[in-house]
């Protein structure tokens, strides 16, 4: 498929070296290690959860799911009652022969990451987006391969950290996969074949929709420090979620790149606290919309809020010189007309593999048989840049060029990451959140 990078070679099932080699064909793949902790047929993976809320646990449930040979052996997570919860539920699920996490491979705070995944071959990262960048970094430090929920950073330094370890990975050949999950769904995959072979022609405009009421509130609770409240709160905060253009919108953006087989060089637009503006909102905005411009000439429009009574709507759409294309992830069909509105395509795909699902399915097969076949992280990387791109836009109300906000200097993440340190955002004296004013907000 066009968003994974293939493997040539075709090794036999677990032939795996403790000198962290394996011989395929002839060929010597180096650096696919597995810390030398299995080598025969039927030895186990081991994986570590980093991230225990409910992606985390859900992802460690697809991953368990699969009919490969794996172990969760190590968690962590910033709080123990979310791990416990998600430990507690795994257990129930798989028992002991699928997890076995002793007390002393339990991690919590913010360093416990490293400790789990130095216990793991595999590691799943499901942390808040904005720990993303170094949660990789360790990960493929340590010569793990990876699993990771998208977006991946929250501001343009953790993009360059990003990148810079994708790039290691794929000299490592460790295999990251990356939970934009359009990716791995049959409807997405079987249609925009059907556009990389020219059925719809050039595509010159495009639209692309994240619209839905918004999502939880987890009020304050009294003796929490402003740390452990922005924590909890993690999708209202910029430096943990990066806005709901980037944690939610950030799929229908790498849809219409991954349709354009581009990344746009500006965007603008514009987007406001409209109608989520209480003092549990944080800073984010609750409504953008974004044109972004493609080297071509071509526009995509972008439109993402959290309006509660409106109309929901999360698809895409897309104009070609020869046709029009309509794709839809909640009722998985895709479907191309020509120009005249005759239909070439319709993929109504009842029946089709679960794309979450497949993810961990096509993960764990790859390392099953010891092939290096998945280098998600920089695409990703390069589509959670385009999501900040649209945000930086909105945020300033200026025009915002590619290379400005991939070079952005601004860095959103606390100088401390500790309970008593104090995060960069912080409430005025009645409690609310500075947010950014269009046209007095910087834009990078």
């Amino acid at each position: 498929m066009s968003n994974n990078k293939k493997s040539t070679s075709q090794p036999q099932r677990r032939s795996f070296l403790k000198t962290s080699a394996i011989i395929a064909g002839g060929a010597v793949l180096s650096n696919i290690p597995f810390s030398g902790v299995y080598a025969e047929e039927g030895g186990t993976i081991k994986i570590a959860l980093i991230g225990c809320g409910e992606r985390g646990t859900g992802a460690l449930f697809q991953a368990l799911n699969t009919k490969y040979n794996l172990k969760v052996v190590a968690m962590a997570d910033a709080f123990r009652d979310r791990l416990d919860k998600s430990y507690d539920a795994a257990f129930k699920k798989f028992g002991k022969d699928k997890v076995d996490v002793p007390e002393d491979k339990k991690f919590v705070g913010f360093d416990g990451y490293k400790q789990a995944i130095a216990e793991a071959d595999v590691v799943l990262l499901v942390t808040p987006p904005g720990f993303r960048p170094v949660h990789f970094a360790e990960a493929i430090k340590q010569n793990k391969h990876v699993f990771m929920e998208k977006p991946v950073a929250t501001d343009s330094p953790g993009i360059r950290s990003v990148l810079a370890t994708a790039e290691e990975a794929k000299r490592k050949k460790l295999n990251v996969v990356v939970g934009l999950q359009r990716r791995y769904q049959k409807t997405y995959r079987e249609t925009i074949k059907r556009i990389e072979d020219g059925v719809a022609g050039d595509i010159v405009s495009g639209q692309v929709y994240w619209n839905s009421g918004g999502v939880w509130v987890r009020p304050r609770v009294a003796g929490q420090t402003e740390m452990e409240y922005q924590m909890r709160n993690w999708y209202y905060f910029n430096w943990l979620c990066g806005d709901h253009i980037n944690e939610q919108h950030v799929h229908n953006i790498d849809v219409a790149n991954w349709v354009k087989n581009a990344y746009p060089i500006s965007a603008q637009g514009t987007g406001s606290r409209f109608l989520r503006t209480g003092k549990d909102h944080g800073e984010i905005f609750d409504n953008h919309t974004v044109e972004f411009i493609y080297a071509d000439g071509s526009v995509i429009q972008s439109q993402c809020r959290h309006h509660e009574g409106t109309l929901n709507r999360v698809d895409e759409s897309f104009q070609g010189t020869k046709g029009r294309v309509y794709l839809n992830a909640n009722t998985n069909s895709g479907k191309l007309w020509d120009t005249k509105g005759n239909v070439l395509f319709n993929h109504a795909g009842k029946g089709d593999p679960n794309p979450y699902q497949s993810e961990h399915d096509e993960l764990f097969e790859a390392i099953d048989k010891g092939e290096y076949k998945f280098a998600d992280a920089e695409r990703v990387a390069k589509s959670t840049l385009t999501a900040l791109l649209g945000r930086y836009a909105t945020y300033s109300g200026k025009e915002v060029k590619w290379d400005d906000a991939l070079n952005s200097q601004i860095n959103l993440m606390p100088d401390t990451l500790a309970w008593d340190a104090q995060p960069k955002v912080l409430p005025d004296a009645n409690g609310f959140y500075p947010f950014a004013i269009p046209g007095k907000s910087k834009a990078v």
